[in-house]
């Protein structure tokens, strides 16, 4: 008989209705508390960010090949894709996708109404299925083999500000001598919050941009690099800079994009900042309950002592008793967060200014490791505590502790 934790579970039963069982309660509704913050904290941290980059990557990949210019131009210079650099890419290992793109600016013209944009062609290798997440209404352009696509999606902003829609037709000028203008029909609508995509970003077929700039059959303007482990991108970026030739570079879409990266960064540390506050108070209230809970029957401590127990007995009775109420805690607390995960998961009860957050609702990441670290975090730092409270048994006199009333 394992005697340390049959006297804390006959002394946890009789404890009913006591003050003892009250302490005991609220012990475990602020360790619930505390660990079902701590995990929505989390599970919206993960969700934000994943979320974020979720959208940055559809558009942009995840590494950018382009050429070396000195113009700060965002339609940059132009580079053959060889067959060469074409088998590089779908013989190295780590990459998932590419696909070819090119960008041009111009003017939507519709009923008077003027809008600067840039059209954004791409290859037919182009990503669909990732790109329809962001997809409002409407598909993605075809690309045709022979000849080229006036299929174009738009973003919500644009077509808004245009006041067009799925189906219409509207004439872009691209600004050139001689100027030249081409009738695009609008197949899909799509919306990120990303300011930097919505504002002036549309999507057409790469030939429609060849044609206009008079490139070759197999000129692009940049290759966008789909790698297949986020972990691994350093690796992969290595590697295929290296098998590049001397006039082009190799991009990754976080430090192009920085500031929005250092930014999620940040949210990382307001996160560290609340998981210590949060654990430093559990485990305060924590102690504060143990010793209430050993103040509480100091006479039966006396008692065990003078039948000739020993301190680290006793010490391992109330452990077992904080044990317990920790892992009623934890358990409780997980519920609470997964419960209320689900609902925000799939009701989307939250929401969110989409102009301020780049998304109209609070996003959810349920992420395995991160729920059972949180979990094994706060049982390591609060069952630490747990023996602060205990070293109170060893200054337990016999005498006095039966007479104390």
């Amino acid at each position: 008989m394992n005697l340390p934790y049959f006297i804390s579970s006959r002394i946890s039963g009789n404890a009913k209705g006591s003050f003892s069982s009250i302490i005991s309660r609220i012990a475990v509704v602020s360790i619930a508390i505390a660990v079902g913050a701590l995990l929505m904290a989390f599970m919206i941290l993960l969700g934000f960010q994943n979320k974020i980059k979720d959208k940055i990557y559809s558009f942009s990949g995840h590494l950018l090949v382009g050429k070396y210019t000195l113009t700060n131009s965002f339609e940059g210079s132009s580079f053959l894709l060889s067959d060469e650099l074409e088998a590089q890419l779908e013989n190295m290992e780590g990459i998932a996708h590419y696909q070819s793109f090119a960008m041009r600016a111009g003017l939507l013209q519709i009923d008077g109404e003027i809008q600067g944009v840039v059209l954004k062609g791409l290859d037919e290798r182009q990503d669909t299925v990732t790109f329809n997440k962001q997809l409002l209404s409407g598909r993605m352009p075809e690309i045709e083999k022979d000849g080229y696509s006036t299929e174009v999606v738009l973003s919500k902003k644009i077509s808004s500000a245009l006041k067009m829609s799925v189906g219409d037709e509207v004439l872009i000028l691209f600004i050139q001598n001689p100027p030249r203008y081409r009738k695009l029909q609008i197949v899909g609508i799509y919306e990120t919050g990303l300011e930097e995509f919505d504002q002036n970003i549309i999507y057409g077929d790469l030939k429609l941009i060849r044609r206009i700039n008079g490139w070759e059959e197999n000129e692009v303007g940049g290759v966008e690099v789909f790698v297949s482990d986020l972990g691994k991108i350093d690796e992969v970026h290595e590697e295929l800079f290296d098998t590049l030739g001397f006039d082009l570079f190799v991009e990754k879409v976080s430090d192009r994009y920085l500031q929005i990266f250092d930014w999620l960064a940040l949210l990382n540390r307001n996160v560290v900042i609340f998981l210590v506050l949060i654990l430093f108070v559990a485990g305060f209230s924590m102690v504060s309950i143990l010793l209430i809970l050993i103040m509480e029957r100091t006479q039966m401590v006396g008692l065990l002592k003078a039948l000739g127990s020993s301190n680290q007995l006793i010490r391992r009775v109330f452990l077992a008793n904080g044990v317990r109420l920790v892992f009623r805690g934890l358990v409780w607390g997980n519920g609470l967060a997964l419960g209320l995960g689900l609902l925000q998961y799939y009701g989307r009860v939250i929401p969110m200014d989409a102009e301020s957050y780049y998304m109209d609702h609070v996003p959810i990441q349920f992420d395995a490791t991160a729920i059972l670290g949180v979990n094994l975090l706060v049982i390591v730092l609060i069952g630490a505590s747990l023996f602060i409270p205990l070293n109170v048994i060893s200054r337990i006199q016999p005498i006095r502790s039966i007479r104390f009333d």
